[in-house]
């Protein structure tokens, strides 16, 4: 890769004079005096829409449709949250706000997350960024002439780089093996692995700053050296490493072979 590289950088926190706030300046500035070229979608600032919605892509108007469990809604048609939004990518009609992102996921070679963990997760408005951009047929699905699913080591986004930044209330030995809230890279599998690993993205560990709440002003050059330290081996550390899901590690059902780390349990058994 050339030195100069296309970073996008999504951030959710409502408050800009946050830590993470400037955290995220302080980021975005020491990227771009490494050369690289950084898009930031400040979710927040954007106002974006984080809800999934049925009128986003069948129509009618919002609270228009009569909804009858089990069967078909009184507007004629039952949307396919899959289905339905894979049709409007494949046919140009996605709404705008979602094709201008997914438009700066295709010219970024990495990803940066940036959030604060609220209830051991990602904001409703980070989480709702995942939901309604990596679309079928855009992060994952099928590919149109061979079939072949387009996940993990297939994933559309195989060969790029995601790094999650993360501010925590929990103090550092909370957040280590024997710590009530766990290592970070099991509290967010689902981010890292089913998320990002899934799309084909090379996840690096996480960065973490703990006890955010109760950091005071002096701490932050600290800080800031850590991260900016990360952020010069963003495409050079070696990134957690997801089992390939089609090549033999999996049976049919998608459970690891007795013979394939037999020893191992929970998250771990599924990085290399």
């Amino acid at each position: 890769m050339d030195d100069s590289a296309s970073v996008l950088w999504v951030s959710a926190h409502p408050e800009p004079l946050s830590l993470n706030g400037s955290l995220r300046r302080f980021g975005i500035e020491a990227l771009e005096q490494r050369g690289h070229s950084v898009e930031l979608s400040d979710l927040y600032a954007m106002d974006w829409d984080p809800v999934l919605r049925r009128e986003q892509f069948l129509g009618p108007e919002p609270g228009a449709c009569e909804k009858h469990s089990g069967r078909d809604n009184a507007c004629g048609a039952r949307f396919d949250a899959t289905g339905d939004v894979r049709r409007a990518f494949l046919t140009d009609q996605l709404p705008a706000d979602v094709a201008q992102e997914q438009e700066r996921l295709r010219r970024a070679d990495a990803l940066i997350v940036q959030f604060p963990l609220w209830w051991y997760g990602m904001p409703a408005m980070l989480k709702g960024w995942f939901d309604r951009v990596f679309t079928s047929g855009f992060a994952f699905g099928k590919e149109p002439e061979t079939g072949r699913r387009l996940r993990f080591e297939n994933g559309p986004f195989r060969g790029r780089r995601a790094l999650v930044i993360v501010t925590a209330g929990d103090r550092a030995g909370a957040l280590g093996p024997r710590g009530i809230s766990g290592e970070p890279v099991d509290l967010m599998f689902g981010l890292l692995h089913g998320t990002l690993a899934y799309t084909g993205f090379d996840p690096l560990a996480p960065f973490v700053v703990p006890s955010a709440d109760f950091l005071a002003g002096a701490d932050s050059a600290g800080i800031e050296a850590q991260l900016d330290d990360r952020l010069s081996r963003l495409f050079t550390d070696e990134p957690l490493r997801a089992r390939p899901q089609f090549t033999g590690d999996y049976t049919d059902d998608w459970v690891l072979r007795s013979d394939v780390a037999p020893d191992a349990h929970g998250f771990a058994a599924h990085w290399l």
